[in-house]
């Protein structure tokens, strides 16, 4: 007699199952990665799941090759350069310098001259008639030129020539830039007669408010049409030591930076508004005022104030003008006559003059028409 014994596993409680209305637990996204794609989730590919979870994903910049088929890559964003700025030295400023009266000056050179009168009087080289005249004794002892009548005419003609030498007039809306060996030594600004060392170097600088009207220029419109403009720059020199020593030439500094301006700065083509060519012109004075600033020179306005076409351009764009008026006039006439068309039907009917079925209000709006065409055309505008 065989026992067959069934050998069923044990096993715990079976779990319960959860209820219909439970959500489903989220599923864990998974994502792709390659060197040539970006960060795709799985469940795009493959749509079986009715409610993927969200993916977050990092912005990016994608920018494809052209003619390599491959998939576009990572880019980053090329940052803003920003615009170079001019530097000068910061040490270079302009202050004032020392100077005294020119009353000092002439008191000094005076000395010089009668310490000279009174070495040649001592020397016994002096005429009698000019001693007398000066007032001086005529029987003078005659010592004759020796080594201390010279020191004597050496220190009085120093003084002499340092009093009458460093004598300068200053006028008003001038300034001088002194320098000794190379170095900024100040600036004067002061007028009237004024005393200056005479061993500076001194450079004449003119701080008036001045204008400049350019020669014809190169520029372009915003369609890239070349131009030529005059423009008139108002400006004047701020800072007389940054003008003088910070540039070779502060006036052909501001006369490239103008130039560059206006390749950088569209200008209205003629015939063009009031307002587009005030934007124009705030637009030129700024930038010219900052890059001139750093030299010492403040510009105030820099105004167009002629502005034509380019020879090579200017045929094209007369005739392109033309066509423009001719268009427009031609367009004023149409709407003229069809305006006028319309009152005469639209009276003509209103009153009861006559009856005209389509046909007719047709043919009359034709004849009309054409009426009133060969009349303008014949009387003008």
């Amino acid at each position: 007699m065989t026992t067959t014994t069934d050998h069923t596993p044990e096993s715990g409680p079976e779990p319960e199952p959860p209820p219909a209305d439970a959500p489903a637990p989220p599923r864990a996204a998974r994502l792709i990665h390659t060197e040539s794609t970006t960060e795709i989730p799985v469940h795009l590919l493959f749509r079986d799941d009715p409610d993927p979870a969200p993916v977050h994903l990092r912005p990016a910049v994608v920018g494809r090759r052209q003619g390599t088929g491959e998939q576009p890559r990572l880019r980053r964003p090329a940052p803003e350069r920003p615009r170079p700025v001019v530097r000068v030295d910061p040490e270079l400023a302009e202050r004032p310098a020392r100077v005294l009266p020119g009353a000092a000056g002439v008191a000094a050179g005076l000395c010089g001259a009668a310490g000279c009168v009174a070495a040649s009087w001592w020397a016994g080289v002096l005429p009698p008639l000019a001693a007398g005249a000066l007032g001086l004794p005529v029987s003078a002892p005659a010592a004759g030129l020796g080594p201390a009548q010279w020191a004597v005419y050496a220190g009085a003609g120093a003084l002499g020539l340092f009093g009458f030498g460093g004598l300068a007039r200053g006028r008003t809306g001038r300034a001088w830039v002194l320098g000794l060996f190379g170095r900024y030594r100040g600036t004067v600004r002061r007028t009237g007669l004024l005393w200056v060392n005479p061993l500076l170097l001194r450079r004449r600088v003119d701080v008036r408010l001045r204008h400049w009207r350019s020669e014809p220029m190169q520029a372009a419109d915003r369609s890239g049409v070349a131009l030529r403009v005059v423009v008139l720059v108002v400006w004047r020199v701020r800072d007389t030591a940054r003008a003088t020593l910070g540039v070779e030439d502060h006036e052909t500094y501001l006369r490239e930076c103008v130039e560059a301006a206006l390749l950088r700065v569209p200008v209205e083509a003629p015939g063009a508004g009031t307002g587009a060519m005030e934007a124009a012109q705030d637009a030129l004075t700024r930038l010219v005022a900052e890059d001139t600033a750093p030299v010492g020179v403040e510009v105030f306005a820099v105004r167009p104030v002629r502005v034509e076409y380019a020879p090579e351009v200017a045929a094209a764009m007369h005739r392109r003008r033309i066509a423009a008026l001719d268009a427009q006039h031609r367009a004023s006439v149409l709407t003229s006559v069809v305006d006028s068309v319309e009152d005469t039907v639209t009276r003509l009917t209103m009153r009861g003059l006559v009856e005209l079925d389509d046909y007719e209000r047709k043919v009359l709006v034709r004849d009309l028409t054409v009426a009133f065409c060969a009349g303008r055309g014949e009387t003008g505008p």
